[in-house]
């Protein structure tokens, strides 16, 4: 069964994004971009990929998920199919849009992701936001953070609101890089 990957750089008190969804002073330069675009390429955006030359090789992704305000980040530049080399899946009530290999849906969250689980294909990126993450929660196998060196404040939670709930995640790797960048991975623990 395909997996649910939530893969996300996050600072170190919890936010995804500041409180009008700045991500400017999350880490873009430094030694870990190397190694994290070796595993996660797929993450990159196609056109900035295709730019600097890095490889989707690997192939972990073949699908990613967005709330529209992720999505709509590039629209003021024009971009309006950001991973253009993915199924993209946009979730908006209210809002529609239209790009190659791109898919605006009302639908449950929770239902297309189910959905997708049970049809052959790689895992599946929730890229954002936090609101959808919280959505999402239950259906989640695996984390991966990239917990930049700095505290926000405020802004957009990791999992945005949800109730109190305890689950538990193992931890199954941890690099930390000069830049103070720390990439962690955890998989959802199984129940015995």
């Amino acid at each position: 069964m395909r997996e649910l990957v939530y893969y996300v750089a996050v600072s170190l008190d919890g936010f995804i994004a500041g409180p009008e969804g700045e991500f400017d002073a999350l880490l873009s330069e430094g030694d870990h971009m190397a190694a994290i675009n070796e595993r996660f390429g797929d993450t990159v955006p196609t056109a900035i990929a295709e730019a600097q030359g890095i490889s989707r090789d690997g192939g972990m992704f073949d699908t990613v998920l967005m709330g529209w305000n992720t999505y709509a980040v590039g629209l003021p530049f024009g971009v309006t199919s950001p991973y253009r080399h993915l199924r993209q899946i946009v979730f908006s009530r209210s809002n529609t849009a239209s790009g190659e290999n791109l898919e605006v849906t009302a639908d449950d969250p929770v239902r297309v992701v189910r959905d997708l689980k049970q049809k052959s294909g790689g895992a599946i990126w929730l890229c954002g936001g936090g609101a959808l993450a919280a959505t999402l929660a239950d259906e989640i196998d695996r984390l991966v953070l990239k917990r930049n060196p700095l505290l926000f404040g405020s802004g957009i939670p990791l999992f945005g609101s949800r109730p109190y709930r305890p689950e538990r995640f193992d931890e199954i790797g941890t690099t930390a890089f000069g830049s103070g960048v720390v990439l962690s991975e955890y998989v959802r623990a199984t129940v015995e």
